[in-house]
């Protein structure tokens, strides 16, 4: 008689991989420099978020202004800063760089299917955003630029209502009426002479506008990407940077600014260096607000985001000698005061469907 077949052998063991929902892959390339939640402690998170955001971006606006209203050179020699395309392509390259970084060692699991068409028309309104912004200050103090930028609720709200049909509580509305009645204060300037040749609205404000709108038109754009590709964040910072280069690498050649620029270096090396480090904290402090949303959520994002502009305004007085009125100083308050209330009581609230 036969003796039975002996039992096959057990099956090797094999790693169990399990798949991880987009939403919690991409927790670690949204905290950047952290790398995971294990590898900060809870109670440091906080404070480390705090103030990398605020270290990095209040150094930036330090930077922004230095480099931007500096006087370059002695007596009738003096030069002003007048290369806004070529600091923001140089803004984009070393954005782009650190976002490639951020993928490599954080995201490099998950695959990317937005639109290049979709990046390449973000980044036309986001560069065009920053050199607005960058071109104002040759025209406006620093206070007044950081206070027309924090004004983005506004255009975001009117964008959102006009093109995406959003419905908003009135709380928002509220918000953004306090937004405007500061700025209102702030820019208003009280009727001098007749050869008086202040302006209430000038160049400078037209550009902030700019600014704002195409801010607006960027965030309406990412939110679709978000919507329809669940677009990550560290992808959107590198391929929309990476646009922005190529459109700005053919600005700069084609108006020749780029030539005059790196004769401008030759002359006062010493800007290269402060260059450099506008483009690390402006990446850097993009990496910190990531982290803070992953952590805390936008809220708090947005108090301390709200804070470091403030404290910046603060600074651009006592560093920079940037002299404020008292009305001033009260539309300031408004305008922070409702991009603090707006952060706590504007959020849309989501209907969830059953």
């Amino acid at each position: 008689m036969r003796q039975p077949a002996p039992p096959p052998p057990p099956a090797a063991l094999r790693d169990v991989v399990l798949d991880v929902p987009p939403a919690l892959s991409a927790r670690p390339a949204a905290m950047g420099a952290s790398g995971n939640g294990a590898a900060l402690p809870e109670r440091l998170r906080l404070p480390v978020c705090f103030l990398g955001v605020f270290a990095c971006y209040f150094y930036y606006g330090i930077l922004q202004e230095s480099i931007t209203r500096g006087r370059y050179g002695e007596g009738a020699k003096q030069e002003k800063f007048k290369y806004a395309l070529t600091l923001v392509f140089i803004q984009c390259v070393i954005n782009a760089a650190f976002a490639k970084l951020l993928i490599h060692f954080f995201d490099a699991v998950k695959a990317d299917r937005t639109r290049s068409w979709l990046y390449a028309a973000c980044s036309l309104s986001y560069l065009g955003a920053m050199v607005s912004s960058n071109s104002a200050l040759q025209f406006v103090s620093y206070p007044t630029q950081v206070l027309g930028k924090s004004c983005k609720p506004i255009p975001v709200m009117l964008l959102g209502v006009t093109l995406l049909r959003k419905k908003y509580p009135p709380a928002k509305y509220l918000c953004v009426l306090l937004i405007v009645a500061g700025v209102a204060l702030f820019l208003y300037k009280p009727k001098k002479a007749a050869g008086s040749d202040d302006h209430v609205f000038g160049y400078g404000e037209l550009l902030l506008l700019l600014s704002l709108t195409l801010d607006g038109l960027t965030g309406v754009s990412q939110d679709h990407m978000r919507a329809h590709y669940q677009t990550g964040s560290n992808h959107m910072m590198l391929n929309v940077n990476l646009w922005s280069t190529l459109f700005l690498g053919a600005g700069i050649l084609f108006t020749g600014e780029l030539w005059e620029f790196l004769s401008f270096t030759e002359r006062y090396p010493s800007i290269i260096y402060n260059i450099l480090l506008f483009g690390l904290t402006s990446a850097l402090g993009q990496s910190f607000i990531f982290m803070t949303v992953v952590y805390f959520g936008p809220l708090t994002c947005s108090i301390i985001t709200t804070t470091r502009k403030f404290f910046t305004i603060l600074a651009s007085v006592i560093l920079f000698a940037n002299p404020i009125s008292s009305m001033q100083w009260v539309g300031t308050v408004l305008v922070f005061l409702g991009l603090g209330l707006d952060a706590k009581f504007g959020k849309v609230v989501k209907k969830t469907s059953h």
